[in-house]
């Protein structure tokens, strides 16, 4: 078979729609009348067709041909219950409805029936089966991925096996026998992770929104520069980040752009000039990622989405850290002038404004002034602050209130847009991570109650464990009592209380779940749905927003 994996729907507009592919061999690509040559990275072929003149607020089904032949839809049983791939277009028709469904932390199927056992059912594959039996007007408009889609440091027992058994038959003794380091063994985590049936008919329907975490690259990553120092140490960690955002870029990132913004990317235009193997460009290009210049990173990974009367602005706060040069920060300094400038774009232009971030802006109270605590210490030299950075990647102390500048100043922004005499109805910061769900409301100083209304909306796992330890730590971070301990602890060492509150109105909810946020107007819900049979879901809690 000619197709190896997708076709997986990305940016969507009202006339355009980009489709990605994965195929076995160079050749060229064709949906709908518009075609793409693929290119190549170490023996691996790619194509990004950018489908155009399509109707605003219309639904087109379509197949991937690949050198005249149709490869999609597949002819297969494992396919057979699934409607034809469609790309739905948005317009002046839909652009005060949206539905979304977002979440984090997937790890893949595998053939372990212990493992499974643990792991319990996929909330994705879930909702992709559902969906299918539901008529195309209850489908939802996007699918938002935060982080984790693929776990490169937590390998499947089967996959263990095939990595450890390359590494006896490698010249590369050092390189971790549990672990990925290429390109080559990132690839077949892709296709494991996103080969499934029920993946990937839904992203062959549904445009869908990317952003890593850190699993996608290693635990930890860029948790503080003592960790970035520790790492650089290892002699295969050059490799695996190159392999890591490399295929980020291929995989992930590429669908994240517009056409317009894709036709001004000079990267993209260099990779699609080149003639044979592009892994050298690639490898340029994620070494420009992973430094710093100046308080900043070499490339950019936030993005933002216009849906409607809805704004979707993605932020990169895995890879945008700065912590090697100048301050602390969870974006460097270009990057959050550029969502700034972004999100309080003419406010009054969209109705509700999403921002999204793999890793939570408000954690529960407890925690989120513990983070701030101890990012406080390990600033500290000598043995005190050697403590507290081992207590910072021991607890995961990683989140945005562990960057309690970069935490202020993002609730700054919002408040300055909640502000607005014609701003947004809500704003909310979706994100996962932290292996348990929740909807928290924020009370930000100077905004009227009757305001815009500001949330933490928080989904995770949508397919993985939880820790024995992770429900009592975080039943305990909300609690009122943890909390006035903490912000009183915080108070003493001087540290300054953010320009807001925040309380929950929702969980903490653990399992795996996946999350729905339905806009109508100026009105909005989030559903919280969990796994009850292997193609249906059931309702776990639901918050009207306005």
């Amino acid at each position: 078979m000619g197709l190896l994996l997708g076709p997986a729907l990305r940016h969507v507009s009202d006339t355009t729609a980009l489709v990605w592919v994965q195929t076995e061999s160079p050749c060229t690509v064709e949906i709908l009348g518009c075609s793409a040559r693929t290119f190549e990275v170490q023996g691996y072929h790619f194509a990004l067709v950018e489908v155009t003149g399509l109707t605003p607020d219309s639904v087109t089904e379509y197949q991937v041909e690949i050198d005249g032949r149709v490869e999609w839809p597949i002819a297969d049983e494992q396919f057979a219950a699934f409607p034809p791939s469609v790309i739905r277009t948005r317009g002046p028709e839909s652009a005060h409805r949206l539905r979304v469904i977002f979440g984090s932390c997937r790890y893949p199927k595998t053939e372990d029936k212990k493992l499974e056992a643990k792991l319990k059912r996929d909330a994705l594959d879930c909702y992709a089966a559902r969906m299918a039996r539901r008529p195309i007007d209850e489908w939802p408009d996007a699918v938002i991925m935060l982080g984790d889609q693929l776990y490169a440091d937590e390998l499947p027992p089967g996959e263990v096996q095939r990595v450890a058994g390359r590494r006896k038959r490698s010249r590369h003794g050092s390189r971790p026998p549990d672990e990925v380091v290429t390109f080559a063994e990132y690839e077949r985590l892709y296709r494991h992770s996103w080969g499934d049936p029920e993946i990937r008919w839904l992203m062959s329907t549904v445009p869908t929104a990317m952003i890593f975490d850190d699993h996608d690259i290693r635990d930890d990553w860029n948790t503080s520069r003592p960790w970035r120092l520790q790492m650089a140490q290892v002699p295969w960690w050059k490799d695996r980040i190159r392999a890591g955002l490399a295929s980020y870029w291929v995989y992930q990132h590429l669908g994240n752009l517009s056409p317009a913004e894709l036709a001004d990317n000079e990267d993209y235009r260099r990779l699609r000039s080149c003639e044979g193997d592009t892994w050298p460009l690639l490898a340029e290009l994620a070494d420009q990622a992973d430094r710093e210049v100046d308080c900043n990173k070499g490339i950019r990974f936030s993005y933002r989405w216009d849906l409607g009367r809805t704004r979707l602005i993605m932020i990169d706060s895995r890879n945008g850290r700065i912590l090697e040069s100048g301050e602390r920060m969870m974006i460097g300094e270009k990057e959050f002038g550029w969502v700034e400038a972004n999100a309080e774009d003419h406010p009054e232009s969209y109705d509700h404004l999403l921002l999204a971030s793999s890793v939570p802006w408000l954690m529960p109270p407890a925690i989120g002034d513990l983070e701030t605590l101890n990012e406080r210490a390990a600033d500290r030299p000598g043995r005190r602050g050697r403590i507290a950075e081992k207590l910072r990647q021991a607890g995961d102390f990683e989140h945005w209130p562990a960057f309690f500048k970069s935490f202020v100043r993002l609730g700054e922004m919002i408040t300055r847009i909640a502000n607005h005499p014609e701003g947004p109805a809500t704003i909310s910061v979706l994100s996962g991570d932290v292996h348990h769900s929740y909807a928290a409301r924020a009370e930000l100083e100077d905004v009227s109650p009757t305001g815009t209304a500001v949330y933490q909306l928080v989904c995770s796992p949508v397919h993985n464990y939880v820790p024995v330890f992770v429900k009592p730590a975080f039943m305990l971070g909300w609690a009122k009592p943890a909390a006035a301990v903490t912000h009183w602890w915080v108070r003493r060492r001087g540290l300054p209380s953010p320009p807001m509150r925040w309380s929950n109105v929702c969980g903490p909810l653990f399992g795996n779940t996946i999350a729905t946020l339905e806009i109508d107007g100026r009105s909005a819900k989030v559903l919280f749905e969990q796994p009850r049979t292997s193609t249906t879901l059931q309702e776990a809690a639901r918050v009207s927003l306005t």
